[in-house]
């Protein structure tokens, strides 16, 4: 028998049963805004130049960007275009950088968890100490908006054998960390279920930007080539459609005309009574309001 993590079952999208989104629209449309802080000269984190470059100051100030000017031009892009959005924030953002928390809660967008700070991982860690990890993450987060976060997505989008218990014990409702579907489904975890809300590898630009060097332009043909399609296929299957963004890479100023190209076609040919424009805590909590058989997995 192959290694298995017994998280959820085996399940074709082709053969579920079918369901709708609020007001009977069939496919969700999130953006996902990545807003991280990062170690000077210490930890892990990506590189302008080089995939496998050390820490130094160069990296740590491009990544500085995304909250000094990055994270700005990104909510004036969605603003331009009336679009929601849901914060996957490090919890050293409240100390780091309060501005940007307070252009969030004017917005009214979600604040998801995403660790401490972008410059550790969950790898590797003994369970008690990523027990503690998260509940500081938490906690500050609970601390500061007066409500703990309802999703998460771990730092670098990693887990290890006991992080989906460990967040269901936390009081956790979904996670981000599991790329293997276009539906939300149900995952098993020693304190009960969890929902793992579909969040993207692929149409995320760090991913195609960064790793694979695709250009501004070929990153916002793929948005929307994958809206387009993901349009077409709601037809027959609600569906989830999630992009991803982090500050100091989609922030930059000549990558925000191809992105505002392509996020202006996904505004223009929504036909409303079919695309809902929402926040992955929403689409959370219209799952965990429907009848049980509908959400496959644990």
């Amino acid at each position: 028998m192959l290694p298995s993590h017994g998280r959820y079952a085996y399940s074709p999208i082709i053969k579920r049963p079918d369901y709708s989104w609020p007001g009977g629209k069939r496919l969700a449309f999130y953006i996902a805004t990545n807003i991280e802080v990062f170690a000077f000269r210490a930890g892990v984190g990506p590189d302008p130049t080089s995939i496998s470059a050390a820490q130094h100051h160069r990296n740590y100030a491009w990544r500085d960007y995304g909250n000094r000017v990055g994270v700005w031009r990104l909510f004036d892009l969605y603003e331009e275009l009336g679009l929601p959005s849901s914060c996957l924030v490090n919890s050293y953002v409240y100390d780091y950088h309060p501005d940007i928390i307070e252009r969030v809660r004017a917005r009214g967008d979600d604040i998801v968890g995403h660790g401490r700070t972008n410059a550790e991982r969950q790898t590797g860690l003994w369970e008690l100490d990523e027990e503690r990890l998260i509940a500081d993450a938490t906690d500050t987060i609970r601390k500061h908006q007066g409500a703990a976060p309802k999703g998460w997505l771990g730092a670098g989008s990693v887990e290890t054998n006991a992080t989906l218990d460990l967040l269901a014990s936390a009081g956790y409702r979904y996670v981000l960390d599991w790329p293997c579907d276009d539906q939300p489904i149900w995952m098993k975890t020693s304190k009960g279920r969890i929902l793992a809300v579909p969040y993207p590898f692929e149409l995320n630009d760090i991913g195609q930007v960064i790793f694979r060097q695709h250009t501004p332009s070929e990153f916002a043909d793929m948005i929307v080539d994958q809206y387009d399609e993901m349009v077409r296929r709601s037809v027959d299957q609600p569906l989830v459609c999630a992009l991803s963004l982090h500050t100091y890479i989609a922030g930059q100023p000549f990558r925000i005309p191809p992105l505002r190209r392509a996020l202006q076609h996904v505004v223009r040919h929504a036909q409303k009574d079919r695309v809902w424009f929402t926040r992955a805590d929403a689409i959370a909590d219209y799952c965990y309001g429907m009848p049980e058989g509908i959400i496959p997995g644990g």
